[in-house]
């Protein structure tokens, strides 16, 4: 089984009091696929301190992570990503943007983001699959993931094809072309870092909903399931 280059686009880092949790994503990133592709091996590109990888084709694969900026903020990295992105498109890359990385898939491919007119979703979410597709193996028709968002991609980009929703978040994940997959969740984060998240933000979030997302970590979540269907999309 040959190698695959998996590139981590970094927009962000886990503040220091909440890594002995589960690390920094470079650590919860190779943790959640290590268990099903084995084969990928991560390099990383600290994109918000304005590394970033020198081609496209330094690898094979680009994960894009999530983030407490807004895409539609006009940082320089931010402004180079969305470049960036475009650049994968046209090279038919592989990409797979989760939370921010879903809304940079977006906002970079001509969608647009908002912020959600139903505040923050946080915790458990169930998504619903709206299209059914080849490497959704083994197959659900819907399953939970956790999420930690307050923007949302209020408009696909052209060409978009839709693949799940919430009821919450309406555009839960969808696909531009054939290599480019967004993901409006966090299958990445353990429940413990949620938890920690969601109780250090109480005064952003709002105290019943931190509550109810707190009580959510009670259901199971599909990770793993999801974590496969990644593999899949990008073989």
């Amino acid at each position: 089984m040959s190698a695959m280059k998996v590139g981590l686009l970094e927009c962000d880092h886990v503040r220091d009091e909440l890594r002995h949790i589960a690390g920094d994503y470079r650590d919860m990133f190779p943790g959640l696929f290590s268990k099903v592709a084995e084969e990928w091996e991560f390099q990383f590109y600290d994109v918000c301190n304005g590394h970033f990888p020198t081609s496209v084709g330094e690898c094979d694969i680009y994960i894009c992570t999530g983030s407490k900026s807004s895409v539609y903020d006009q940082d320089d990295w931010i402004v180079r990503l969305k470049e960036f992105v475009v650049a994968l498109y046209q090279s038919q890359k592989t990409f797979i943007g989760v939370c921010f990385g879903h809304q940079m898939l977006g906002e970079a491919l001509g969608g647009k983001v908002e912020k959600s007119p139903v505040g923050w979703c946080v915790g458990v979410h169930r998504f619903q699959l709206t299209a059914h597709e080849s490497w959704m193996q083994p197959f659900t028709d819907s399953f939970n993931l956790l999420m930690m968002c307050q923007d949302q991609v209020v408009q696909l980009p052209p060409g978009a094809t839709l693949l799940a929703e919430t009821p919450d978040c309406p555009h839960a994940m969808f696909r531009v072309g054939e290599r480019m997959l967004g993901i409006q969740a966090h299958p990445e984060f353990p429940k413990e870092y949620d938890k920690a998240l969601m109780e250090l933000r109480v005064e952003r979030i709002g105290e019943k909903k931190v509550e109810l997302g707190v009580a959510s970590l009670e259901l199971p979540t599909q990770e793993i399931m999801f974590a496969h269907w990644i593999k899949n999309f990008s073989s």
